[in-house]
């Protein structure tokens, strides 16, 4: 599986900035289509509706308990690191073949930052971040989203995403956990050399893996 992201650009969202209580910040929401099935995407990929109905559907949990976190930027790992996080997902359902949320921009460190890229007028987006595999321009149905993220548009989107994001494999374990393919790789590894000296170089190998998502 790789890592696949979308890009939508803020110019198809709503920017919703309500105002609090004098001295306090003010509340920054991003409303719009968050992703879009049926049709080719910017990145030449077409997802399924059926496939984005059933994430959507499982993404609610996620929203319900307040766990429906962003970052700012991708991260180049399924994993959502709390010190990257911008915004929470209040609100995600198909409408049609669009996927249409809410978001609301914390006053988290990276948050801060697309506020005030906001109140600059810089032009941002929002892209799904998500494992899947893909047979030509089609995302097969084992397709997971993880959450929906804000980005900036880079200058070669197909570029970006192949050099960057899609630059390691993924499985997804029995227990629905995403795990790098290094850690299935070093099992095999250590059960066909379970005797040799090779062992302690790949054990070396996996720490170094694992240690740049912790």
């Amino acid at each position: 599986m790789k890592l696949l992201t979308e890009y939508t650009e803020f110019a198809d969202l709503e920017i919703l900035k309500e105002n609090t209580e004098v001295g306090h910040k003010p509340i920054y929401r991003i409303k719009g289509p968050f992703a879009q099935a049926e049709v080719k995407n910017r990145n030449g990929r077409k997802y399924s509706y059926q496939t984005f109905l059933r994430e959507v559907n499982n993404f609610q949990d996620k929203i319900i308990k307040k766990r429906a976190l962003g970052t700012l930027d991708h991260g180049n790992s399924p994993t959502v690191l709390l010190n990257e996080v911008s915004h929470l997902i209040e609100s995600l359902q198909m409408i049609g073949n669009d996927a249409i949320g809410i978001a609301r921009i914390l006053n988290t460190p990276r948050g801060l930052i697309a506020q005030t890229l906001i109140d600059e007028g810089i032009i941002l987006g929002v892209s799904t971040r998500g494992v899947g595999t893909l047979s030509g321009e089609n995302v097969n149905d084992d397709y997971k989203m993880i959450t929906v993220d804000i980005v900036s548009d880079p200058s070669s989107p197909n570029a970006f995403v192949d050099g960057i994001l899609e630059n390691k494999d993924y499985f997804i374990t029995e227990s629905g956990i995403i795990m790098e393919r290094a850690i299935e790789t070093l099992q095999t590894k250590v059960d066909k050399n379970a005797n040799s000296k090779e062992v302690s170089k790949y054990l070396v190998e996996f720490f170094k893996e694992i240690s740049k998502n912790v």
